[in-house]
């Protein structure tokens, strides 16, 4: 059965609620915060599927003039359009680590606190 977003007119919370397709637009939404029914739909983020050749394609296109390897915040914001262009979750070492380098964290300094970085291996973050 497919979600869909809500926000509530009379609480003003966001709710993303489940219907069958028989069922939206006959059984009125409530508000499961404050049991209201006056909810006004919100159209929900889009998910396009992309095959991997396509993903990789992205990723060779990508536009490599704001990355400056000498800039943590760069590399991280860099990282974290990489991961989502592979469309899948990279899991929560990889996300750490782009939160740290995003607030200017070395990648140095990242990989002394996180040893098993690299599978165990001694190597460095940026190889």
């Amino acid at each position: 059965m497919p979600f869909y977003d809500f926000q509530c007119s009379a609480c003003g919370k966001y709710a993303r609620l489940q219907f069958s397709y028989s069922e939206y637009g006959k059984v009125p939404p409530v508000c499961p915060h404050c049991q209201s029914q006056e909810m006004k739909r919100r159209i929900s983020r889009v998910a396009v599927a992309k095959s991997e050749d396509a993903r990789l394609d992205s990723m060779m296109d990508a536009d490599l003039s704001g990355l400056d390897e000498n800039d943590p915040q760069s590399l991280g914001k860099f990282m974290r359009k990489m991961g989502q262009e592979m469309g899948e979750d990279m899991g929560d070492e990889f996300n750490e680590v782009v939160d740290r380098l995003e607030k200017g964290e070395s990648p140095e300094s990242i990989e002394q606190s996180m040893p098993d970085l690299a599978g165990g291996a001694d190597l460095p973050l940026d190889a």
